[in-house]
Formats: structure tokens, sequence, C-alpha cells
């Protein structure tokens, strides 16, 4: 056998590593985004209840940026064969999910996610939410041509919706954040470091 069939076993060791690991990473994104899709649709039938914005916020700030948003766009893909298509929804949630996911997985580079920085975190989670309704209160009347009157009336109209969802946001990030973030890290310690 020569020299160029013969392969490398500390090449082949690491490729196999590689392989691992990468499978352990799609089977736990997979299973993230089932999760996110399986928590909407169950609070889809109680107004103003979401934790989708939890979910998001705490898995791209543990998980990163890039692991955030490849999540939210497999969330946004995905979830339009539960919910049905909506060319506007599509991408409402592509765009916000993924600004979302990055402006969180940035963030947990630099912030410490303790009881002392919740509030800040909090905060700027309320903010995204509100980000969400003038995101959609702009994409949709400009998608569907809507006139400056019915525009307006579609920005009116959003607002009984934005607060319960800005609401249940501080909620679920204040009293959820923490425990969910902790969960992610032991998950990331075992599926991305150990190999």
């Amino acid at each position: 056998m020569n020299d160029e069939n013969r392969q490398n076993p500390t090449t082949e060791k690491t490729a196999k590593k590689a392989a691992v690991r990468s499978a352990k990473e799609c089977a736990y994104l997979a299973a993230f985004v089932a999760l996110v899709i399986a928590v909407q649709f169950v609070l889809s039938f109680v107004p103003g209840v979401e934790l989708v914005t939890v979910l998001f916020v705490t898995y791209s700030l543990t998980m990163g940026a890039r692991r955030g948003m490849t999540a939210a766009t497999a969330f946004s893909l995905l979830r339009q064969l539960v919910f049905g298509f909506f060319p506007t929804v599509l991408v409402l949630y592509l765009l916000y999910f993924n600004l979302l996911a990055l402006s969180f997985g940035l963030l947990g580079l630099k912030l410490p996610v303790k009881a002392k920085t919740l509030p800040l975190l909090t905060a700027l989670a309320c903010l995204g939410t509100v980000c969400f309704t003038l995101i959609d209160n702009v994409l949709t009347p400009l998608w569907y041509g809507y006139s400056a009157s019915a525009a307006w009336a579609y920005f009116v109209a959003a607002f009984p919706f934005m607060i319960p969802q800005v609401i249940c946001t501080a909620v679920s990030v204040a009293t959820l954040a923490l425990p969910l973030v902790k969960a992610f890290y032991v998950i990331k310690k075992q599926l991305f470091h150990k190999t």
C-alpha cells in the first residue's frame, strides 16, 4: 500500500470527532426548534401569552449569535408548516427572530447572565417585543399596499395585542431566563465541549 492511500490516524480521528459533533449539533438544533414550535402552538390558544422570545433570548445568550440565527431561520421556515404559509409572517419572523438572536448572541459575549443583569436583559427583551410589532406595522401595510388611513388603523389596532405580549415577555424573561440559561449551559457543555 502506498503512502497516498494510507490515512493518517490523527486526521481520521479528528474527522470522526467533527462528524459526531456536527450530528449532535444538528440534533440539538432540531430538538430546540421543535420545542419552540410546540410551545408556540400550545400557547397560541391563549391570547397575549408567548414564550418564544424568552427561549430565543436565552438560547442566543448561551449558544451564540450563529447558532441562535440558525435556529431562528429554521423556526421561521418550519412554523409555516404548522400555522400555514403567510408571506408577511414569514418575512416578519425571519427578520425579527434573526435580529433578536444576533443581538442577544452578541450581548452574551459581553454581558454575564446573572441576577444583577436580569433587569437589563428583561428590558431589552421587552424592547425587542415592541420592535416585533413595529416591524409588522411597517411590513404588512407596505406588503399589501394599504392606504395611509388603513396603515394607521392597522398600527393603532396592534397596540392592544402588543401590550400583553410585552408584559408576558417581561414576566417570562424575569422568571425563566436564569434557569433556562443554566440548562442551556449544561447542554452546551455536554454537546459541544466533550467529543
